[in-house]
């Protein structure tokens, strides 16, 4: 153990939160209480961030799972290694300098919020963090203590407002409490004349004339004090400063705006030029100084109305945008422009407001607001092709000599490209981007609005969860394009197996949710869960791949399964993994069983947890024997679980729990050693080599650094590497070809020897035997089982050792049991057998006796 592994076995606990925690007061560092160091390292893995204690010299002393998730770094690669190594390049410059200063004062104290920060994962992507530094006063001496926070969402939340922002038709900036813009859109640009880069950074009072610059700051204050939504410049002169000096007329929608990092204000501004000349237009009108020459260059739709509203002018611009000529509308009345029920609503809403009625006529166009200034608002102009145009428009008050209304102006302008942007962040909202259907938020919308109506007419609806089996080897073998490609088609067939009532939604990766409304019985669901199964596994031809698939599909119903959507997706999803666990490729109905069935597996898993901590593990092994003299060549090592509680607990109920889980790495590679040791005292004991076969997880074999703790194991031990099989499977070698050759030729290189397990029952193909350097089979039990009374068997267990030893490979034979099954494997040249007929599992006390009554059986 290194020096600073030791320093951390010495830790006493101490309780550390997860979030991180400003500074309040001078910090004394405090002295580690004396509480066991298991309960210590329970507390910092129970934290909901990462968590890394860290001594003076920047050395790691502890970390916790969380850490390891959130840098991809097993622990044993990041203990006693230098903290820098999770620091990005461009700041490990200054991070010694810190880290001395910190040490040399010690505080409690905050990293990250407000300025970028982040950590630099084991893949070589970096993760934006915020940090927590908490001192602790060791044994060993001063330590830290890092609470770690992954804001990759916060960072996504920042961007969408900042898509949200640059969307906006108008100018849009951020400002913080201290007058400095953090945030602009391009059309901030486009109206002050500065760049992005210009304004980040600077004060506001950059874009206000000199001569209201004294008022603003006290202004702010104010605002940051009492927040509020508010508008400026509305009926009085407000300006705003050009990068060229120039001044340009705005008004100013102020919206507060609240975060972790604390208070903002967005500041909608908009230029009020246009505007001005149409109210300049008007005067002009009012004095009979307006020229049509002026009102024909325009660019937006100018209708002047009389105040009885019949349409006196119209600009070519007015024409363009609605397709009549002006003598098609001179003189008509301008209701014949405007949808004839959204005037009624309009009238509807106004009526309530004002307490009074007001009829669907000219009246609600002009009523509504102040006839001394712009009333401004969004309308829908009808052309005379049909079309129906989102239009903003700006209604003034034309007034004589004698001060009196003598008319209107109305200027208007399309605004359907801001529609559509609008439209277009409404639907990114709630709909997936890849495939176009609902997400994670509008089913939920859905699904309570359809539960809300079924409770209303004592209805019933369905929900049926849907996950592909083994999608993700098509974006590991074919890419992510093909993948794509592939969760595109699958939507489109799933929308043409449900109605247009239903609701088809994609939570994500190949996940899909289906619900089902107005459902009469259980019963009825099954065609439609027969037909998504059918459809969904039918061939695709994908940019010449022929692909099939196949979906596991789960469904409960309301209300008889739950009466809120959490809780029915949560049964749908659970009756979903039952169906995976079923074998994948069907459908399954939820049970209160299955809820059962998930908390006894989530309760095993903790059980498990402790067992490999608390030593309630254990190896057996099942002796292999040479079918050609009768002598034990090699034993497999199976783990074996004895609770105090549960009793001995079998290996199919413990095993695929711990692949679950994650365990299976800690638990595989303690068989490994522990089986390394215990085979290398009875090879001492006996003087004589046994081979010794350990299995092999899946996450295992796609552990990197799996030879090196393979070589670790047999250096401890004493065992020679040509006295370990490493067992691993024929679809672990088909997930990632490469990759899986590479892996067995370093094994090999250790002098170990490779194995492949349960033959038959996957690819068996011989092209990929030639492919990868192995050097013995084990036929699977199930082709042995029926040796004597099916000839395809039979038949299948000569070819597969008539093929072996064409390419000099050992064969053995798994779950021999009989007699009969032995001599028919002899006569066929098998090698080696394993099963019941000469042992079942034992401790390894008792192999030695076991080996003896085997052979002496001859």
């Amino acid at each position: 153990m290194s020096k600073q592994q030791k320093g951390a076995s010495n830790i006493e606990a101490r309780a550390a939160g997860g979030a991180a925690c400003p500074v309040a007061a001078p910090f004394r560092p405090t002295p580690a209480p004396a509480q066991d160091e298991q309960h210590f390292r329970r507390v910092i893995e129970a934290a909901p961030n990462a968590m890394v204690m860290v001594n003076q010299r920047g050395v790691i002393l502890l970390v916790n799972s969380q850490t390891e998730r959130l840098f991809g770094y097993r622990r044993e690669e990041l203990l006693g290694q230098s903290l820098e190594m999770l620091v990005p390049q461009r700041f490990r410059g200054h991070h010694e300098s810190f880290r001395t200063g910190y040490f040399r004062h010690p505080d409690t104290r905050a990293m990250g919020a407000g300025r970028d920060l982040y950590g630099l994962k084991k893949d070589g992507s970096e993760v934006p963090i915020e940090i927590g530094l908490n001192p602790l006063d060791m044994p060993e001496g001063l330590s830290v203590l890092a609470s770690i926070i992954d804001i990759t969402e916060r960072k996504r939340a920042e961007e969408r407002l900042r898509l949200v922002v640059e969307a906006a038709p108008n100018a849009m900036l951020m400002i913080n409490s201290e007058g400095e813009i953090i945030l602009v859109n391009s059309q901030v640009e486009k109206l002050f004349g500065y760049t992005r880069a210009d304004l980040l950074g600077q004060r506001i009072e950059t874009l206000i004339p000199e001569r209201f610059r004294g008022h603003h700051a006290r202004y702010r204050d104010n605002f940051f004090d009492h927040p509020d939504t508010r508008a400026m410049g509305a009926g009085r002169d407000l300006y705003g400063l050009k990068k060229d000096g120039s001044e340009v007329p705005i008004e100013i929608g102020l919206n507060p705006l609240h975060t972790g990092d604390g208070h903002f204000v967005l500041a909608s501004v908009i230029d009020i030029t246009e505007r001005l000349q149409a109210e300049k237009l008007q005067r002009a009108t009012q004095m009979n100084t307006l020229r049509q020459s002026i009102l024909d260059s325009l660019p937006f739709c100018i209708i002047a109305i009389s105040t009885d509203g019949v349409i006196l002018t119209v600009n070519p611009a007015g024409e363009r945008l609605l397709g009549y000529a002006r003598q098609e509308l001179v003189g008509q009345s301008a209701l014949m422009i405007h949808d004839e029920q959204e005037l009624m609503r309009r009238a509807t809403e106004l009526s309530q407001q004002v307490g009074i009625v007001i009829p669907a006529n000219f009246q609600v166009i002009v009523a509504s607001g102040s006839r001394d200034v712009a009333d401004e608002r969004e309308w829908t102009y009808m052309c005379k092709d049909g079309r129906r145009l989102p239009v903003n428009v700006a209604i003034t008050a034309m007034r004589d000599d004698a001060g009196r209304v003598s008319g209107f102006l109305k200027v208007a302008y399309d605004i359907t490209q801001r529609k559509h942007a609008e439209a277009f962040i409404r639907h990114m909202a709630h709909h997936d981007a890849l495939t176009g259907l609902p997400n994670r938020a509008l089913l939920l919308d859905r699904l309570e609005m359809a539960i809300r109506q079924a409770q209303r007419h004592s209805g019933q609806l369905a929900v049926l969860m849907m996950d592909l089996d083994h999608f993700k080897r098509v974006n590991d073998l074919l890419g992510h394009p093909i993948g794509d490609q592939l969760l595109l088609n699958i939507s489109n067939r799933l929308k043409h197996c449900v109605r247009d009532i239903d609701t088809v939604a994609r939570l994500g990766g190949d996940e899909f949710v289906l619900v089902l409304t107005d459902v009469k019985r259980r019963g009825d669901l099954l065609p439609v869960a027969t037909e998504i199964i059918k459809r969904i596994s039918a061939p695709m031809l994908i940019d010449g791949h022929e692909l099939l698939v196949t979906p596991s599909v789960g469904g409960c119903m309301f209300p008889v399964d739950g009466s809120d959507a959490t809780t029915l997706l949560k049964n749908a999803d659970t009756a979903m993994y039952h169906a995976k666990s079923a074998g994948r490729n069907n459908f399954q109905w939820f049970t209160q069983h299955m809820l059962k069935q998930t908390e006894e597996k989530l309760a095993l898993g903790t059980a498990l947890r402790r067992a490999v901590e608390s030593g309630e593990l254990s190896i057996h092994y099942q002796p292999e024997v040479s079918l050609s003299n009768g002598r034990v060549t090699g034993m497999e090592a199976l783990a074996r679980w004895t609770n105090a509680r549960q009793g001995s607990v079998s290996p199919d109920r413990f095993i695929p729990v711990a692949e679950e889980t994650g365990l299976i790495l800690q638990l595989g590679e303690w068989v490994l050693r522990t089986a390394c040791h215990e085979c290398a005292a009875i090879e001492q004991r006996m003087g004589r080599r046994i081979m010794l076969a350990v299995n092999v997880s899946t996450r295992q074999f796609q552990q990197k650094e799996w030879p090196h703790i393979v070589r670790s194991a047999l250096e401890e031990s004493g065992l020679g590497a040509d006295s370990l099989e490493i067992e691993i499977t024929e679809s672990m070698l088909m997930q990632n070809p490469e990759e899986s050759a590479e892996m067995l030729r370093a094994l090999r290189r250790l002098g170990v020897t490779v194995v492949v397990d349960d033959f038959g029952t996957g690819y068996s193909s011989l092209s990929y035997l030639t492919r990868f350097p192995i050097d013995k089979i084990k036929i699977d039990r199930s082709f042995v089982r029926d040796l004597a009374t099916d000839a395809a068997d039979a038949a299948i267990i000569n070819a597969i050792i008539a093929m072996a030893h064409s390419l000099n490979i050992r064969v053995v034979a798994e779950g021999v049991e009989t007699e009969q099954q032995q001599h028919y494997l002899q006569q066929r040249g098998c090698d080696q057998a394993q099963g019941f007929h000469y042992s079942q599992a034992v401790p390894a006390g008792e192999f030695e006796a076991l080996l003896g009554a085997i052979e002496s059986r001859g």
